[in-house]
């Protein structure tokens, strides 16, 4: 099976506004950066990934197939927009409503993502007394109990301060996707990945390893 994420020739357009510009682009590492300014493009490419956003013309394939929201799980940088049940477990399973599985298995596959994130011991709190990295850990899981193979996080570390943006970058790298995209303005997050792609006036100006893009990224923003 094709392994990678493809942008063909992608422009994007909300109502007369050029969100992305004919962009083609290839990605084959299993974790890249994306990293721009605000309004640069970038947000718009992480939900073309999922297809909650449609592209104006162009074409958008993952892994050699349309996107999709079964295949790309997708982490908001404000995790409150994903919460929809009162506790850590039923929020975790109304993920899984539509997967026809039994009442065992899902309790089976709950409690396995919920340890692998580091918060098992809060499935019954309610989520909304959860601190801000816990609330990130539990997006997290929605999105990875339904066990997809392209993980996109949106500004994953917005909110959080410097021990849980530590938690939190290391539990990235450490998760169980074939492909992980980071859109970051956290440049020492950047730094983590094999692979960064800068966007710039919603074209792609440079993609290469953090060592090559990261210092030419400061010194155009300084």
């Amino acid at each position: 099976m094709t392994f990678g994420i493809k942008l063909e020739d992608v422009t994007v357009n909300y109502d007369g506004h050029i969100a992305l510009s004919g962009v083609s682009l290839e990605i084959k590492s299993t974790s890249v950066a994306v990293i721009g300014i605000n309004g640069s493009g970038k947000s718009t490419f992480a939900r073309l990934l999922n297809g909650l956003v449609k592209p104006t013309s162009g074409k958008v394939t993952v892994n050699g197939l349309a996107p999709t929201t079964k295949d790309t799980g997708f982490v908001f940088s404000n995790p409150d927009l994903q919460v929809v049940m009162p506790t850590v477990f039923e929020d975790v399973a109304f993920s899984l409503t539509n997967e026809k599985l039994s009442k065992d298995e899902i309790r089976s596959r709950v409690v396995a993502t919920l340890a692998e994130v580091g918060i098992l011991e809060l499935q019954e709190v309610n989520c909304y007394s959860l601190s801000s990295g816990q609330k990130q850990l539990l997006a997290l899981a929605s999105s990875l109990v339904r066990k997809p193979r392209l993980l996109v996080a949106d500004e994953p570390t917005t909110l959080l301060d410097l021990p849980n943006t530590k938690r939190i970058t290391k539990l990235l790298h450490s998760l169980k996707v074939q492909q992980l995209v980071v859109v970051t303005h956290d440049l020492e997050l950047a730094a983590t990945c094999k692979e960064v792609v800068w966007f710039e006036d919603g074209r792609v100006r440079r993609q290469g390893s953090p060592k090559q893009v990261i210092p030419e990224y400061i010194k155009a923003c300084s």
